[in-house]
Parts: structure tokens; sequence; C-alpha cells
């Protein structure tokens, strides 16, 4: 229910007509005559997280989705062993787990954790709390909020998802908000600092979040002061470290106090099963093959180590990447082939896709510049009348101050060219663009893209 209630905005914002039913974990959906779904209930960092044991013709094939084991989660909702353990039993062709934490070898810890860490933490804060957080993580949203009632804080929403989700979660029922807790943002720019939580989006310094705006100090009601305190409830997602960083280098910048799970333990735990967690699965579901999913391939990689630490055979075990085709017949599994996967890119103002091709050169283009270049040709002999006249666009100032020498010397090249030759309109054209490429190449160092043009008179 959760789920579809996310979902449905998002169809009805993007004007797409769909039917949605609700499932519930235990109750098999029947998906043609050969195939049936049931799902299974996890414990993960949003409401309702669900893995699918999929029965196909071949065997039953388990998806765990994104999961923990958490021995204490906030909704209560454990991860459902018991009917992983009965699917187990009845026997499952294959195991697809989640790898993101296969490199961690501890236990991952209760969302509890973070609860008491807030409740430690924010008595002792006088200035303004500002949390940054996944906006998807209405559990940790849930205990936020019961933490800001018990201080007598009023919250304030920054940023369009964290406000959307927010909004679904209580349509739903998922999440409950006493009256006058929740205010808008220009009313929480009037409060008293010490009675003020900002939830806001923007924990892995997305250029547009609520956070980067209150770090770059642009107008607006909420504005940092020293004696705030800027609180990161996440850790960095792989490759987006130097852009946190910065980040919080511009928020101490602005006099607030930053805290972040390495200064302030607890502060943040992960939603991903780790080592001792994936094992657990691996040992309640035993699968006849075991592919890993989720995260980069050295996750892949450590997740089928671990498998065969459990006694799976190698040959069991298969590695998959994007785009590949996993087949199973008669009991056994392998590769074969690969399907097209990737991003399809798309006009703003059209819904017509764009190709790679086209993609290239406007990155090309954005790079390197564009150079015009024209000549006019006498129709009657194929004489050079003039040019080439260049135009540069997006060109260095070095560049511009270059391009009447280029002309010269591309003027040089063009003439060694003999009338007949010169007769032909498409190799004029591509023996300008050669030579203007060229001579540009010799004279800066530069490769800008070249548009030629030939004009008979």
């Amino acid at each position: 229910r959760y789920t579809l209630g996310f979902l449905r905005a998002r169809l009805e914002e993007a004007g797409v007509e769909a039917e949605l039913r609700e499932v519930e974990p235990r109750e098999p959906v029947r998906l043609g005559k050969r195939f049936t779904a049931e799902a299974v209930r996890v414990t993960h960092s949003v409401p309702d997280a669900v893995g699918f044991a999929v029965g196909t013709p071949e065997g039953t094939v388990v998806h765990t989705g994104d999961f923990k084991l958490d021995p204490d989660p906030i909704d209560a909702k454990h991860t459902d062993l018991e009917r992983l353990g009965e699917l187990g039993e009845q026997g499952v062709l294959c195991l697809l787990s989640d790898s993101t934490n296969s490199e961690v070898p501890t236990e991952t810890p209760s969302e509890r954790v973070v609860a008491e860490t807030f409740a430690r933490l924010f008595p002792q804060l006088t200035g303004r709390i500002v949390v940054a957080l996944f906006a998807s993580n209405i559990n940790r949203v849930h205990h936020l909020l019961e933490l800001a009632e018990r201080l007598g804080r009023k919250v304030a929403l920054l940023g369009r998802s964290m406000v959307r989700n927010v909004e679904t979660a209580r349509e739903l029922g998922v999440l409950k908000a006493p009256p006058g807790l929740l205010v808008s943002v220009e009313a929480a720019g009037a409060l008293p600092p010490s009675q003020l939580l900002v939830l806001t989006t923007g924990s892995q310094a997305e250029p547009r979040s609520g956070l980067s705006a209150l770090a770059a100090g642009g107008e607006g009601p909420i504005r940092l002061q020293p004696g705030d305190t800027v609180v990161f409830s996440s850790s960095p997602i792989p490759g987006n470290e130097r852009a946190v960083g910065t980040l919080i280098d511009d928020l101490l910048w602005r006099g607030a106090r930053v805290l972040y799970n390495r200064v302030e333990p607890g502060l943040h735990v992960s939603g991903h099963a780790s080592q001792p967690q994936q094992r657990r699965m691996l040992e309640h579901v035993r699968p006849r093959h075991f592919l890993p999913v989720h995260g980069e391939l050295r996750h892949l990689t450590r997740h089928l180590e671990l498998a065969r630490e459990t006694g799976m055979a190698p040959e069991r075990l298969l590695l998959a990447r994007d785009g590949d085709v996993v087949a199973f017949r008669d009991g056994r599994g392998g590769l074969e082939g690969t399907v097209p996967t990737g991003r399809i890119y798309q006009e703003r103002s059209s819904s017509l896709p764009v190709g790679l091709d086209v993609i290239g050169e406007r990155v090309r283009l954005a790079e390197s510049g564009l150079l015009v270049a024209v000549v006019v040709i006498d129709r009657s002999n194929n004489a050079l009348m003039t040019g080439p006249a260049l135009t540069g666009h997006g060109l260095s100032a070095e560049e511009l101050a270059a391009l009447t020498r280029v002309a010269d010397e591309a003027r040089t090249s063009f003439l060694a060219l003999s009338p007949a030759l010169r007769g032909d309109d498409a190799l004029v054209k591509d023996e300008l663009a050669r030579a203007v490429r060229r001579a540009h190449r010799q004279l800066t160092g530069k490769r800008p893209w070249v548009l030629p043009l030939v004009v008979k008179v």
C-alpha cells in the first residue's frame, strides 16, 4: 500500500493512467498461466519493504530486494525469515540477494541505535537543528517527529521530495504528526532557533537540495547562523564523498556545527544486510543457485565468496552485469547473451528519445566549441573567389585571436585542390573542414567542431 501511494502520486504527476493492485505479504498473486509472485516481508529503511518469491515452471526464484535483519525495527515488522525458511524447505532454484554491504564483517545495527543517539544528543543543542536524510526514510522521520514533540520543537520540511513523501506517508497512515507540529518554511523563519527542527533533503550534496541552499546562504526564511547544528543522518554514497565534504565545509563556513557518523557515531545505520546477515539469508533459503545483486562488482564478488564459504558449489554461483540474461533450464543456470540496457535520454520539449550519438556531438560542442568555415567558388571555372571566412562560437580569446592565421593556412591547403576537384561539393566540404581543423590544431592545439559551407556563384 505504501509503495502504491508513492507510485500513484508520481503517475498522476506524469499524466499516466495505470491499474494499481495492492498485494499483501504471504498472499501469492498469479501472473498469467505459468507464474506466481508472493511478497515476503523484509526490513529496510522504508516502510512496507518486501522481497519476492516468484514461482516459475523451472522452480522458485527468491529476490530479497533491499533488506537487513533488524532485531528491533521501528515499525516492529521483521524480515520474515520463517517464510524464507519454508521456501528453502520446498526448494529454491535461485536466490538473488542484496550485496550492498558485503564488505562489512560486523552486524548491521538496528534503527533503534539512531533513535537513541538523537534522544541523547538533541536535548543538549540550543540552536536550530537541521537533519539531512533520505526523504524515503520515513521510519527515521517518524522518530524525529516524536522527539521534536517531546522537546517542544516545531518541524519544518525542506526539499520537494521531503514534503511530498511526508504528505503521502501521512495520508496513508504510515506517519502521524499531532496538529501544529509541522509548520511552513515561512512560519519556521520567525521561530526562535531553540524551537525549530528542520528535516531536509541533500545529504548527498545534491546541487538543488534544501541543504545545499542553506549552505549557499541564499535568501529565504531559514538561514543558518552560529549556534545552529546540522546533522548528516546518512553515509555518502560511493562517489559522492568529495561533494559531501565540500558541503560540510560550506556549512562550517556559515558558522554551523556539523555532526556526522565519523565524529558522532550512531547518527546513521545502514538499511542493508552485512556479511553475518547475508550468511543467515543464504542459510535460510538454501538455494540451488545464487546470483548476487545490488552494489558494485566488488560487492557482488565478495558476496559470491561468502556463498562459497557456506558450502555452495562454484558451478552454482552466478555473476551477471546489467543487461546479462540469466537462463535456467532443467535445473541448470547460466548466462545466455545480453539485452540493451542503460539510460534513455529525452528532450525536455518532447517525448522523443535522443540517441547517444547526438549526446556525444553535444558534449563535443560544449567542450570544444564550433568553427564555421565559408568559401565562395566561381561556378563557371571553380576558382576560389574568397575565403575561407571563419566564425567562432564558444572559443577562447586565444583561439579567436588566431582565426586570421588559421584562415590563411587553410586557404593555402585548399588552393592545392585542382579546379576539377573543386567541382565536387562533397569533396570540397571535406577538404575545407580538414584544412581548417589541421591549421587550427597546429596554431592553438585545440580541435573545435568545424562546420564547412560552400557557396557557388
